[in-house]
């Protein structure tokens, strides 16, 4: 099966990250990238606050485009 390449994808994406009511806790940035297990798709990694208190929460995430890592034959 051919590697699947998203031609359309743009170079990052911005996560927002806010609550069932609305309210925003923060955003990060998702940039594209290229995978050690040669996956394409996004990376991201950063902190978030509780805007109530101030409690900062860690955030990483691999947004991973399906199918396209290569299939060995």
């Amino acid at each position: 099966m051919a590697k699947k390449v998203d031609t359309d994808a743009p170079p990052a994406l911005i996560i927002e990250f806010k609550t069932t009511s609305g309210e925003v806790w923060g955003t990060i940035k998702a940039d594209g990238k290229e995978f050690k297990t040669g996956s394409t798709g996004f990376y991201a990694n950063g902190k978030i606050k509780n805007p109530k208190n101030g409690f900062a929460y860690q955030v990483g995430t691999n947004i991973i485009l399906i199918g396209s890592k290569e299939s060995e034959p």
